[in-house]
């Protein structure tokens, strides 16, 4: 099919989704994300009709994770560090202690956090590979909350030999792991899995940590990576998150 015609069609497409969602209404008489979002979306074939079905929806307000996930590959994998800039990311505090360098996220220097800021998640694998300096300190946060100082949500801890007895792999504050797993200054791949109140942590592919989280702490939120303090310098890369929900 030629561009234009490929075009015209979208366009017809997105127009029929719209419609058909006109026709569904909350209680106020407003339409409904939900109703927006599986009206049109359920009727498309390719991520371009999805993406224009998306954008007529989003003129209601509605937020589309159609759209947002488009870039997954086939396993559901998002992409969430390009391996050149930081787009998609913000620091919280001290945005100059984050830099990329030869394909990695490279934290160092005081207190700062960097938030993936294109959506949140709910039930989430998010993975990456790490390396830490010998006596250093970072952390993985799922259903966390932007804002400065310590972020309020989950923690997958990342300290290899660092004076907090806490090793990597804990689930901070909630489950202590005190085994050194990874030798200092190694690359190792750091794997959380957070299905509602059931999180698993898993380092070099070994589990750590299998919790249940009785509380429901914390029920959605951002990612997050850590830059604890002054001594540390950690390094990510391949950070990646499949949606669970």
């Amino acid at each position: 099919m030629g561009k234009s015609r490929f075009a015209l069609a979208i366009m017809l497409v997105a127009i029929l989704c719209v419609s058909v969602a006109a026709g569904r209404t909350t209680d106020d008489g407003d339409v409904s994300q939900s109703a927006c979002a599986s009206a049109c979306c359920a009727q498309l074939e390719s991520e371009q009709a999805a993406c224009a079905c998306c954008e007529a929806c989003a003129d209601d307000g509605a937020e589309n994770a159609a759209c947002a996930d488009s870039d997954a590959d086939d396993d559901g994998w998002i992409t969430l560090f390009d391996g050149e800039t930081l787009d998609g990311w913000k620091a919280s505090e001290r945005p100059e202690n984050w830099t990329v360098e030869d394909g990695m996220i490279v934290g160092r220097g005081p207190r700062s956090h960097l938030f993936y800021t294109e959506r949140e998640f709910t039930d989430v694998e998010f993975k990456a590979e790490v390396w830490l300096n010998k006596g250093g300190n970072s952390g993985m946060y799922f259903r966390t909350e932007f804002g400065p100082g310590w972020p309020k949500g989950y923690e997958a801890q990342v300290n290899n030999s660092g004076r907090d007895p806490v090793r990597t792999g804990s689930l901070y504050n909630m489950v202590k792991v005190l085994k050194q797993h990874v030798p200092d200054e190694t690359w190792w791949t750091q794997h959380i899995i957070c299905k509602g109140n059931h999180i698993v942590i898993k380092v070099n592919d070994e589990v750590v940590v299998d919790f249940v989280d009785e509380d429901n702490t914390y029920a959605k939120g951002l990612l997050a990576l850590q830059q604890h303090d002054p001594g540390s310098e950690v390094h990510y890369r391949d950070l990646k998150a499949r949606p669970l929900d």
